[in-house]
């Protein structure tokens, strides 16, 4: 089993609209609802690809009620932990002019010790049959800026491999506490090293406690620097579409190439043809299996020289 923790679930919200025009009224031509939050993106793309995935974090409120109905009507499991507080929602703008995609996040509930504790309880009792954990996202208010670096804690403790993807100060702190792997994205990554050069930020990375770092490059593909060697993959050519999503898909794929053991250029490679097949399909944030099977063998992996 595969454990993904979202500490800051949500129901997401897509609008697509003709053309998005400030100051103006809209009509909405489309409306998707449907549960998210990064870890439960994750659990969907892994569910998809053939791995039992259990969902945890935390749910409350009508919008939670929601968000574990339509929970309920896919092939994850949930551990939502349930609190007081409302669920957040997210909303998207998909503007079918340009392609373009406009983002509105709430904050989430206020999340009390009380609950916190029940949350480590149940997270604990989970890592008992998890072969790996993907820690990802915000955090909801109430919820202390070292709750990441708990959890690794926690996880290793528990011999079980663990993900972060998260950004800002968690993720400053969560890769203190020595992950297995982080997977921040280009400017995340500038933010926590201070450097705008991909290959000398992904290495910093790596120096300041994480086993593994894996930076998104956007299109440029995947970027991973692992105790084994450093990689590239890179998708072919020029893709157009939404990139919503595409970041879990391919945490996804890096988690599902870990409790298989494949080796890194296979896990690179499978990470970035799920985020790109993400990326072309029609419903922001599901990939398109056709695209993912035909990409498989177009993705291109290059190694780089040892950091000096």
């Amino acid at each position: 089993m595969i454990l993904t923790v979202t500490l800051n679930a949500a129901l997401d919200l897509t609008y697509r609209v003709p053309a998005l025009l400030p100051h103006t009224s809209h009509r909405v031509s489309e409306v998707i609802e449907r549960p998210g939050g990064k870890g439960l993106n994750v659990a969907r793309v892994l569910a998809a690809i053939g791995h039992d995935a259990v969902v945890t974090g935390f749910a409350g409120g009508t919008t939670g009620e929601i968000l574990r109905a339509q929970l309920a009507g896919l092939p994850v499991r949930d551990a939502l932990v349930p609190v007081d507080g409302t669920t957040r929602r997210t909303l998207a703008v998909v503007d079918a002019a340009s392609g373009d995609t406009t983002q509105f996040n709430e904050p989430g509930p206020t999340v009390t010790p009380d609950e916190w504790a029940a949350f480590l309880t149940s997270y604990e009792s989970l890592l008992r049959d998890a072969e790996a954990v993907a820690l990802c996202g915000s955090l909801p208010p109430g919820i202390h800026v070292g709750a990441y670096a708990e959890l690794i804690r926690r996880a290793r403790a528990a011999g079980v491999p663990a993900l972060l993807d998260t950004s800002g100060e968690p993720l400053r702190r969560g890769i203190a506490a020595r992950p297995d792997l982080v997977k921040p994205n280009a400017d995340e990554l500038a933010q926590l090293t201070g450097s705008r050069e991909p290959l000398r930020a992904t290495h910093d990375a790596r120096r300041r406690g994480a086993r593994t770092v894996v930076s998104s490059l956007g299109p440029d593909g995947i970027l991973a620097a692992t105790p084994d060697g450093t990689w590239q993959a890179t998708p072919p050519g020029t893709v157009l579409g939404n990139p919503t999503g595409a970041g879990d898909s391919a945490v996804a794929g890096l988690l599902s190439g870990l409790v298989e053991s494949l080796p890194w250029p296979d896990r690179l490679t499978r990470a970035v043809a799920l985020a790109t097949a993400t990326v072309l399909a029609p419903t922001a944030g599901d990939f398109d299996r056709a695209s993912y099977e035909d990409l498989l063998p177009r993705i291109t992996v290059t190694e780089h020289a040892p950091a000096a």
